[in-house]
C-alpha cells in the first residue's frame, strides 16, 4: 500500500493448491460478513479452482449446454463463467463504504487492473461495449474473451471478481455459452504461445495492487 493512503493494506492470500468453489464461496461471504462488522481486514485472495461451472444471477437455462462439471449457483451477477485449473482467480473483498460508494467504478478498475496486468507479458486486450469480460486476438485473429468478471456487492462490501486464462483446457468451457455469448470464442495466454505460471501471473498483478486501490478510492467523478 502507498504511504498515502488512509486505508489499511488488504490481506493478501495466494494459494498454491486447488480450492473447491463451493468451500471458497462459504469463505468469501464469511469473509464479506466480518468485513461489514469490522471484524476482518479486505481481502485480496488469488487461488484456482477444480473444474466447475458458476452460475449468475442473470444465467439462462439453455446456456448450460453440457453440465459434464459441478454447477453452482454463484450469488454474483453475470451468466455462466467456467473455472478450472489453468485459470486463475481473483476474489476482491473491498469496503466501498468506506473507499467510494460506486460500484460501476469499481468493475472499470478491476477492468483496468486485469488489462494492465495482460499488457505485462505483451497481450493487448480491452473492454468492449454490451459484453462483460476482458477481450483480446486469438492467433487467427478473431476478437475472443480472456478474462470473466462477476462481482457482487453486499451493503457496500465486494465478493467476487475476476478470471484469466493462463492455460486451462479450452475446451471444458464449450459445455456452456460463456457469459451468454455465443459469438466470440475464449483463448488464453498459453493459446496465445506466452507460458504464465500462477505466481508469475499473481506477482505481475500484486506489483499493481496500490494503483488499482487509489484508482478504486478516487472521486466518482474520476475515470481511467
Amino acid at each position: 500500500m502507498s504511504a498515502n493512503s488512509p486505508f489499511p493494506a488488504p490481506e493478501i492470500r495466494c494459494e498454491s493448491a486447488q480450492v473447491p468453489y463451493r468451500e471458497a464461496l462459504a469463505a468469501m461471504e464469511e469473509r464479506n460478513q466480518a468485513i461489514q462488522t469490522g471484524e476482518a481486514s479486505e481481502l485480496i485472495w488469488l487461488l484456482e479452482h477444480p473444474p466447475v461451472y458458476t452460475a449468475g444471477t442473470s444465467s439462462a437455462d439453455d446456456e448450460l449446454l453440457d453440465p459434464r462439471f459441478e454447477v453452482v449457483e454463484a450469488g454474483r451477477g453475470g451468466r455462466y463463467t467456467y473455472h478450472g485449473p489453468g485459470q486463475r482467480v481473483g476474489y476482491v473483498l473491498l469496503n466501498l463504504g468506506e473507499r467510494n460508494k460506486d460500484v460501476r467504478r469499481f468493475v472499470h478498475c478491476i477492468e483496468g487492473w486485469v488489462i494492465d496486468t495482460l499488457g505485462d507479458f505483451g497481450v493487448r486486450s480491452w473492454r468492449a461495449e454490451g459484453r462483460v469480460g476482458i477481450w483480446t486476438s486469438d492467433p487467427q485473429g478473431r476478437e475472443a474473451k480472456i478474462g470473466a468478471i462477476g462481482v457482487r456487492v453486499r451493503r457496500w462490501v465486494t465478493m467476487h471478481g475476476f478470471s484469466v486464462n493462463l492455460a486451462p483446457d479450452l475446451s471444458h468451457f464449450t459445455g456452456i455459452v460463456p457469459c451468454g455469448i455465443e459469438e466470440f470464442g475464449v483463448t488464453s495466454l498459453e493459446q496465445l504461445g506466452i507460458e504464465c505460471s500462477n505466481e508469475q501471473w499473481d506477482a505481475a498483478l500484486l506489483a499493481r495492487l496500490d494503483e488499482f486501490l487509489e484508482k478504486v478510492g478516487e472521486p466518482c467523478g474520476a475515470r481511467s
